[in-house]
C-alpha cells in the first residue's frame, strides 16, 4: 500500500499520555495504583510521572510502579525540574555535581520502571531567574545533558529538552533555542519537547516550531496544555493550527495532556508553577474530557 499523499489523508497513531498530577500529588504505592488505574480507565496509553527527587524513591515503590503499569498495560515517561540546589546551569561546581547526581538517579528510575523517556526542565532549575544564563552556566548545562545522554543511550532512553517560558527557565525559551542547545550536546538521543502552554507565551506561531523541530529530526515529545492550564478547548490555544502542523509533519511520538489545579497539590511544584486556584475539581471528568477532545480535534 502506498503512503498517503497529503497530511489530510494521514491518521495519527500517537500514544496519548496524561500527567500524573491530574490524579495525585505524590507517588507512593497507593498513589501509583490510583493514578495508573485511573489513566487506563480514562482511555490513555501512557502516564507521565513527575518525580522531583528521584534519589529518594524506594526500590519497593519503583518495583510496584512497574508491576502496576504492566497490570494495566500502561506505558510511562518521567519528567522533572531541577531546583536551586541541583541547577546544572549554575556556575557553582558543587551545585552542578548535585544536579548531575539527581539526573542520574532519574535515569535509573526511568530504566527500572521499563520506560524510555526522561524529559522536562532537566537542563536548569525550574523557576524564575533574575539574570540571563552565563556562558559558563550554559556550557555546564550542555555538558551535563551530553553526559546524561551517553548513559541514557546504554538503556535505550531518550532525553527531552522541554523549553519553557521566561518565568520558569533562562536557558531555552523557544524551539529555535532548544534546537541550538541540542546541537551543542551533539547527541542523537536528545530531542525537543514542545509544550503548547509555554509556546503560547514565547512563540509567534504554533505551526512553525513544529515544522522547525521536525525538519531537524528532533521533534520528540509533545505536551498539550491549555493557555490557563485547565481543560483543553476552554482557553486561547489555536488547536487546529497546532494539530494541523503535527499532522503535516506526520508526528508519531507521544502526546501527553498536562493540566494543574490546586485540587491536586504537590507542595513544591504547585508553588514553583504558581498553581493558586482550582481550574478543575474532578480529575476523571477532566481527563476523560481531554481524551475526547484529542480524539475529536486531533484524531488520536
Amino acid at each position: 500500500m502506498s503512503a498517503p499523499d497529503t497530511a489530510a489523508d494521514w491518521r495519527p497513531s500517537n500514544r496519548i499520555g496524561v500527567h500524573s498530577l491530574v490524579w495525585v500529588g505524590g507517588w507512593n504505592d497507593a498513589q501509583a495504583r490510583q493514578a495508573i488505574a485511573s489513566t487506563a480507565e480514562a482511555g490513555y496509553d501512557l502516564i507521565e510521572l513527575s518525580v522531583l527527587q528521584p534519589e529518594q524513591a524506594s526500590a519497593e515503590v519503583i518495583a510496584n510502579t512497574r508491576k502496576v503499569l504492566d497490570e494495566h498495560g500502561i506505558g510511562a515517561a518521567l519528567s522533572l525540574g531541577l531546583d536551586d540546589a541541583t541547577d546544572v546551569s549554575s556556575d557553582d561546581d558543587d551545585v552542578v555535581a548535585a544536579g548531575r547526581a539527581r539526573l542520574s538517579a532519574a535515569l535509573d528510575y526511568v530504566r527500572d520502571i521499563g520506560a524510555d523517556y526522561l524529559g522536562g526542565v532537566i537542563f536548569s532549575k525550574l523557576g524564575r531567574y533574575t539574570a540571563p544564563v552565563t556562558e559558563r552556566g550554559y556550557a555546564n548545562s550542555v555538558e551535563s545533558i551530553a553526559q546524561l545522554a551517553d548513559k541514557a543511550a546504554a538503556s535505550g532512553i531518550t532525553l527531552g529538552i522541554e523549553f519553557c517560558n521566561r518565568y520558569e527557565t533562562n536557558v531555552v525559551n523557544t524551539c529555535a533555542e532548544t534546537l541550538a542547545f541540542i546541537e551543542a550536546t551533539d547527541r542523537d538521543n536528545v530531542v525537543a519537547h514542545l509544550d503548547t502552554y509555554h509556546m503560547n507565551i514565547e512563540e509567534t506561531s504554533f505551526a512553525e516550531p513544529v515544522r522547525l523541530a521536525a525538519a531537524a529530526g528532533k521533534l520528540g515529545y509533545v505536551h498539550v496544555g491549555e493557555s490557563h492550564r485547565g481543560q483543553l478547548g476552554t482557553g486561547s490555544i489555536p488547536w487546529q493550527q497546532f494539530f494541523g502542523a503535527l499532522r503535516e509533519v506526520r508526528y508519531d511520538g507521544v502526546v501527553t495532556f498536562e493540566s494543574f489545579s490546586s485540587k491536586v497539590v504537590n507542595p513544591t511544584l504547585s508553588s514553583t508553577l504558581a498553581i493558586w486556584r482550582n481550574l478543575w475539581d474532578d480529575s476523571m471528568e477532566l481527563a476523560t474530557g481531554a481524551r475526547e477532545f484529542l480524539r475529536r480535534e486531533y484524531g488520536a
